[in-house]
């Protein structure tokens, strides 16, 4: 069985209020696309499908057209929703959709949608999680009958880890989850949402019993601990951030149990997002745009001593989606001293340490780690007093 793997469409999204909704129904026809070209039996989406819990109109109507077209393809689709969404709306109609191969998580109430394929090598559960919280999981479970003794989740960790015992995973068939939380080691960039001091962190090694996990939340593509447990990434570049990065559907193939075959199709936007450097006369010398596509959504840095009268306005005629005017010169510089010392002193101690930490480590620090130093910080603050 062939599947795609998408996620974080985030369908009435705007940047730097420019609406990429024209350039997000262009990218889902590529996606229809590479799905015909692929054979793809399904496609897998790990959250986030609008950008707002209350998505506009014009968003739901990008997503029932891309549904109805998968539909129409006899795609079979696995959706759960992400901490953008609202899960009681993205559950609506879960029932009636399935009956169209639109599977959909559940609001979660303790259990996770459990949806069995089947192929020549035999059965292929996929289980559906949408994103959850501790208090989600806490309130899902409490008082429920056969969970008297068990500790109630605190962190995330914990969360994942009760939801995923709950599943009862049969490790001698394929099984396939579909999430959206942050597994910690994971590289973040600037258009995704940041918990402070990581405390929505999940270890990778929550995730064993499956053979693939579609990760969601992430906009960057990676893989961590293993290949098999997997973020897509954003089908469109969000952010400056992503201004390097090659956006791409994965495709997974699932053949006999532990014979998992990943590859990628590459998406190509409407409009890219790239940066520009260099003086004011330097970006609008034809010379140095025409060969290029000035329908771009760009971040132009000039780096003139002096600020350019109109500059917006005057660059916006060569340039028309640029984004954001920003001035790299040495009154800048000197102001980005002076702001991150302020930066500094706005921070609890919990933050700073978070970063220090991250910088010596290379890698963020898990919740169980930062409700440690959370604890003895407060220890120190109470022999403080």
């Amino acid at each position: 069985m062939k599947l795609l793997h998408i996620s974080d469409l985030h369908l009435g999204k705007r940047v730097n209020e420019f609406s990429m909704l024209e350039d997000q129904k262009y990218i889902l026809r590529q996606i229809l696309a590479i799905a015909d070209e692929k054979q793809a039996d399904g496609v897998m989406i790990a959250g986030d499908i609008y950008d707002k819990p209350v998505p506009s109109a014009e968003a739901v109507q990008v997503f029932d057209w891309f549904l109805t077209a998968l539909a129409e393809r006899g795609k079979q689709v696995f959706a759960v929703s992400g901490n953008h969404d609202s899960a009681e709306r993205i559950a609506f109609g879960a029932q009636l959709m399935s009956g169209r191969g639109v599977h959909v998580s559940p609001v979660y109430r303790g259990d996770t949608a459990k949806i069995t394929m089947t192929d020549s090598y035999g059965e292929l559960c996929l289980y559906l999680l949408p994103f959850v919280k501790p208090a989600v999981v806490r309130h899902a479970l409490e008082g429920a009958p056969g969970m008297e003794e068990t500790p109630m989740p605190e962190s995330y960790q914990d969360a994942v880890r009760l939801a995923v015992e709950r599943m009862e995973v049969d490790s001698s068939k394929r099984n396939i989850l579909i999430a959206h939380q942050f597994v910690t080691g994971a590289g973040r960039c600037d258009s995704e949402e940041v918990s402070v001091g990581c405390l929505d962190n999940v270890d990778a090694d929550v995730f064993d019993a499956f053979d693939y996990v579609a990760l969601g939340h992430i906009h960057s593509p990676q893989s961590l601990k293993r290949e098999t447990v997997r973020y897509c990434g954003t089908p469109l570049k969000y952010s400056f951030s992503e201004a390097a990065q090659e956006k791409s559907v994965t495709v997974v193939e699932f053949r006999e149990k532990g014979n998992i075959v990943l590859s990628t199709a590459a998406l190509v936007p409407l409009h890219d997002l790239r940066k520009i450097r260099g003086t004011y006369l330097e970006v609008t010398a034809k010379s140095f745009y025409q060969d290029t596509d000035t329908d771009d959504y760009v971040q132009i840095t000039l780096t003139d001593e002096e600020d350019i009268p109109d500059g917006l306005q005057k660059l916006r005629i060569i340039y028309p989606n640029l984004m954001r005017l920003e001035y790299d010169n040495s009154r800048t510089r000197q102001s980005r001293v002076i702001e991150r010392a302020e930066e500094i002193e706005q921070k609890s101690e919990l933050e700073l340490f978070a970063e220090f930490y991250e910088m010596q480590n290379n890698q963020p620090m898990s919740g169980e780690q930062t409700a440690f130093v959370s604890r003895l910080i407060e220890e120190c603050r109470g022999e403080r007093e």
